[in-house]
Order: C-alpha cells, then structure tokens, then sequence
C-alpha cells in the first residue's frame, strides 16, 4: 500500500477507536475485516500505531496543538511505529519539520498529566498506593507486554516445548515464575506452528498462569471456573487435573464461551464442560452447592492491570464504573464460595491493580456472614507447593500481588480461602 494511503487508513482507524464505543482491539478487527487489502506487515504497523496513541494520548494530544490539518493524522505521525523512511514519503516539508520539533520537545519538563497519561482520579489512587514506586511503574506499563505461552502439561512439558519453538526458529525461554510458562520474543505467527495447532501451548500471560496454580486443581476433582470467559485459565485447570475429574466453566456470556471452543478442541481436554448462566444466583449453579473441591472466581474488574494490552481501558473506566464492580464482585464471590465442600479451596483474583476490587473486597468477605466458615491461606505455601519459582516476591500479606514494574506480567491480585469442616 502507498504511503500515502496507509497513513488515510491509520488515520481512519484512529478516528474510530478514539469514539471509545467499543474495545480498541475489536475496533481494530473490525476495521482489519473491512481492509482485507492490508498485508501483515501493514497490520502490524496500524494495530502497534493505534495503541501507541491510546498509551500517550493526553501528551500527543498537546503536541498535536501545536500542528495543522485532522487531529487523528497528527496523532498518527506523533505515534507511528512503522518504517520512518515510508512515513516520511507521504509528508509535506512543512508536516517533516513540525514533526521533528514536536518529538524533541523535553518530556521531562512537562506537567505529570502529560508525563504519566492516566486519568487524574486513575493517578491519584495509584500514587498513594504505590509511593516511589509509581514512576517506575508508569514506565512499565507504557511498554508494549511480551508474548507469553502457557504449555498444555496434559500433553508435553516445559523442556519439550522450548525445544521444539527453538527449532523452530523462534527465540524463546522459560518465564521467571511460573513452572509452564514460556516467554517469546517478537510475534511469530502461531497460528502457523504445528506446536500450536497440536494443542501444546496456549497464549496466556505469565500472571494468569499463576492465578490457575494457585488455584490447586487436581486429579478427579469437581472444579468450577466461575468466570470463564473465553476460558484460558480453565485450560490451565483443566491441564493440572490431567484431563480427569469435572471441570465446570461457568460464564453469562455466550459469545465469550464460544471463543473457548476451538481452543478446547486443540488442548484435547475432555474433561470441561461450558456453561452459560444468567447471573451468579442460576439454578444450575445452586445445584453444585457445597459439592466443589475448587472454585476459581477471575471476578469482572476495571482490567487496569492490562494496560500495556488494552490501553484503552484507564479512558473506558470511571470512579462510577469501579463502585459498581464492586458490588457484582461482592455478589460472585458469595455465590462461589456456596459451592466449597469442606476442605475445598475458593480463589478470588481480578487483573486489577486497585485496592477497592482486590484488599477490600477480600477483607469484607471474611468480615461477612460466609467468611466465618472460611480460613484465609497464605498464598505464599500455595505458590510454593505450586513449584512457582521466587514465591516470595510475588505476596504481599496474605495474598497473591503482581505488578508489572516488578514481575513483568500484567498485574494481577488474588487472594485465596479453605472451607472450614462444619
């Protein structure tokens, strides 16, 4: 595609994702689906464009003041990731030197709206809750996440996989913490890899990995994954019980659970069984009660510990947003604990870095009437019977604490109970 015309789609679609209507990455297939022209290199250009936009917005935003012509295309020239060479042929002499002199204007000297580009109540919460350490975490997730696999151990382990991507070509090692994790550079296409459509590995971030294992799941158990969605860390459980037990993937969106079935049909797992409920009191829910070994609760959140996936997210989410999680994720969590047997294990754990879907809403579940007939686990002793490497970085408290300054996953939080004998 001319220059010119790459810069008119990227525009385009920077205009569209900009409306906040939908979530970047399904505007962004969307747009793809339309655009069946654009080579893999050009999609690759437009999507890495777009979320460099969405991660600096209010930056670009005063830099573009200071330009002529749509502010989408200033944007997209503040933001391009692809070859300087080829964007500099689709622009006049006059756009070059403003150019120029807008990506040498000093970052340091700006105000800290411009320098963090958070949403000032998203900001606030985050500086007193993570002191000195905000910077370094700002940093963080203003960079693009790495590819992380999840190995399928119901059919090879970590070794085999590593060796058979490498000779493939691909660069890749083992993920710091979790034991079947492995990290790859770049984006090779894997939907290409036999090691792939073998069902031997799975995309999942390191973080996630280890939600699942803190989870526990074993051989002949009954397990519920209350909040599946498109079912990786079901796959993880479901791989753990060695494709034995009932692995039951509870969620109330239909088109989220159909996204798990091609990736079922690859991990050769037989033991899951999707299930689409109509809200955390569904009768078919009710009947598991008090008969679960394991219950997983991933709790709907604001998603702000995947900023460096969905950057979007800090400009789709409110304070309004946040306070009314709050109560859904109240309500799941006392539905899910229901279901324990005595000894069984509930795990509750949001990809959110802030206090209120975490702390507190663990906290008032062991400060309400379902909490007296729980005990709260270390999490510590779990990651450590999980084989999870450096455990001890990776709590604060009781709980499981991941940030992406620190671990280089996305942040996750979860905290973990056992259902006292009656």
């Amino acid at each position: 595609m001319p220059p010119h015309a790459l810069l008119e789609a990227a525009t385009d679609l920077v205009h569209r994702v900009l409306r906040f209507e939908h979530p970047a990455d399904r505007v962004v297939a969307d747009f793809f689906r339309e655009s069946r022209s654009l080579g893999s290199r050009e999609r690759h250009t437009l999507t890495d464009t777009v979320f460099a936009v969405l991660r600096e917005l209010p930056l670009l935003r005063h830099l573009a003041r200071a330009g002529s012509g749509e502010q989408e295309r200033r944007l997209v020239l503040l933001a391009w990731t692809g070859n300087a060479g080829f964007l500099r042929a689709a622009l006049s002499e006059s756009e070059v030197a403003w150019l120029e002199r807008s990506r040498a204007t000093p970052r340091e000297a700006l105000p800290e709206p411009l320098r963090h580009n958070l949403p000032e109540w998203f900001a606030e919460r985050m500086q007193a809750q993570l002191g000195e350490e905000f910077w370094p975490w700002v940093e963080a997730i203003g960079r693009p996440a790495p590819l992380d696999l999840r190995v399928n151990v119901a059919k090879a382990s970590r070794d085999e996989a590593l060796a058979r991507l490498r000779a493939g070509g691909i660069a890749a090692e083992a993920t710091p913490y979790s034991p079947v994790g492995i990290r790859v550079e770049g984006k090779p296409s894997l939907n290409k890899l036999e090691i792939y459509t073998e069902g031997w590995i799975e995309v999942q971030d390191e973080g996630s990995q280890l939600l699942a294992l803190l989870t526990g799941a074993k051989r002949g158990e009954m397990v519920v994954d209350f909040c599946a969605g498109a079912g990786g860390k079901t796959l993880a459980l479901g791989a753990q019980m060695r494709n034995t037990g009932r692995l039951y993937a509870f969620d109330v969106s239909g088109h989220r659970l159909a996204a798990l079935k091609p990736r079922l049909a690859r991990s050769s797992l037989s033991n899951v069984y999707p299930v689409q409920i109509a809200h955390e009191r569904d009768e078919r829910i009710k009947r598991l009660g008090g008969k679960v070994d394991r219950v997983l609760v991933d709790a709907p959140c604001t998603g702000l510990g995947t900023l460096r996936r969905h950057p979007d997210l800090k400009w789709r989410q409110t304070p309004e947003a946040l306070a009314a999680l709050g109560e859904l994720q109240r309500k799941i969590l006392d539905a899910a604990a229901r279901l324990l047997k005595p000894g069984g294990r509930l795990v509750y754990a949001t990809c959110s870095p802030l206090r209120e879907e975490d702390e507190q809403v663990a906290d008032d579940f062991d400060a309400g009437t379902l909490g007296g007939s729980f005990t709260r686990l270390p999490a510590l002793e779990l990651l450590q019977r999980a084989q999870v490497s450096g455990s001890d970085r990776l709590v604060s408290g009781s709980d499981l604490r991941l940030w992406t300054h620190r671990h280089g996953s996305d942040g996750f939080y979860a905290a973990a109970w056992e259902r006292r004998a009656s």
